[in-house]
Protein backbone atom coordinates (compact mmCIF):
# COMPACT_ATOMS: atom_id res chain seq x y z
CA UNK A 1 0.00 0.00 0.00
CA UNK A 2 1.34 3.44 -0.88
CA UNK A 3 2.13 5.58 2.14
CA UNK A 4 1.31 8.91 0.45
CA UNK A 5 -2.34 8.00 -0.28
CA UNK A 6 -5.06 7.68 2.33
CA UNK A 7 -7.82 5.09 2.19
CA UNK A 8 -11.32 6.29 1.42
CA UNK A 9 -14.32 4.91 3.26
CA UNK A 10 -14.72 1.22 2.43
CA UNK A 11 -11.16 0.75 1.17
CA UNK A 12 -9.65 -0.80 4.28
CA UNK A 13 -7.47 -3.79 3.45
CA UNK A 14 -7.71 -3.44 -0.32
CA UNK A 15 -5.11 -2.34 -2.85
CA UNK A 16 -5.60 1.34 -3.55
CA UNK A 17 -6.35 2.39 -7.12
CA UNK A 18 -4.04 4.87 -8.85
CA UNK A 19 -5.32 8.38 -8.37
CA UNK A 20 -4.38 11.56 -10.16
CA UNK A 21 -3.20 14.45 -8.08
CA UNK A 22 -5.99 16.88 -7.38
CA UNK A 23 -3.53 19.79 -7.65
CA UNK A 24 -2.30 21.32 -10.89
CA UNK A 25 -0.61 24.47 -12.08
CA UNK A 26 -1.67 26.76 -14.94
CA UNK A 27 0.72 29.59 -15.61
CA UNK A 28 1.86 30.97 -12.27
CA UNK A 29 -1.22 29.82 -10.33
CA UNK A 30 -2.31 26.64 -8.58
CA UNK A 31 -5.72 24.96 -8.67
CA UNK A 32 -7.36 21.83 -7.30
CA UNK A 33 -10.04 19.58 -8.75
CA UNK A 34 -12.97 18.31 -6.72
CA UNK A 35 -14.61 14.89 -7.04
CA UNK A 36 -17.61 16.79 -8.35
CA UNK A 37 -15.59 17.87 -11.38
CA UNK A 38 -14.97 21.51 -10.47
CA UNK A 39 -11.54 23.13 -10.74
CA UNK A 40 -11.09 25.68 -7.94
CA UNK A 41 -8.52 28.45 -7.87
CA UNK A 42 -6.41 30.37 -8.58
CA UNK A 43 -4.07 30.16 -5.61
CA UNK A 44 -0.63 31.77 -5.41
CA UNK A 45 1.06 28.59 -4.15
CA UNK A 46 0.58 24.85 -3.88
CA UNK A 47 0.33 25.25 -0.11
CA UNK A 48 -2.59 27.68 -0.49
CA UNK A 49 -4.31 25.28 -2.91
CA UNK A 50 -3.88 22.45 -0.39
CA UNK A 51 -5.43 24.61 2.33
CA UNK A 52 -8.28 25.51 -0.02
CA UNK A 53 -8.93 21.85 -0.78
CA UNK A 54 -8.95 21.00 2.92
CA UNK A 55 -11.43 23.81 3.58
CA UNK A 56 -13.63 22.58 0.71
CA UNK A 57 -13.61 19.02 2.08
CA UNK A 58 -14.67 20.34 5.50
CA UNK A 59 -17.48 22.28 3.80
CA UNK A 60 -18.70 19.19 1.90
CA UNK A 61 -18.58 17.01 5.02
CA UNK A 62 -20.83 19.44 6.90
CA UNK A 63 -23.05 20.54 3.99
CA UNK A 64 -26.68 19.56 3.69
CA UNK A 65 -27.16 16.66 1.24
CA UNK A 66 -29.09 18.91 -1.14
CA UNK A 67 -26.07 21.22 -1.46
CA UNK A 68 -23.78 18.30 -2.31
CA UNK A 69 -26.32 16.97 -4.84
CA UNK A 70 -26.58 20.37 -6.52
CA UNK A 71 -22.81 20.74 -6.71
CA UNK A 72 -22.48 17.24 -8.15
CA UNK A 73 -25.26 17.84 -10.68
CA UNK A 74 -24.07 21.22 -11.95
CA UNK A 75 -20.37 21.16 -11.11
CA UNK A 76 -19.17 19.80 -14.43
CA UNK A 77 -21.26 22.30 -16.38
CA UNK A 78 -19.68 25.16 -14.43
CA UNK A 79 -16.12 23.91 -14.96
Amino acid sequence: MREDVMNRNGEDGVALPNRNSRYFQKGNYWYYSTREGVDIGPFDSLSEAETGASDFIDFIIHAEPSIVQTLTRYGRAAA
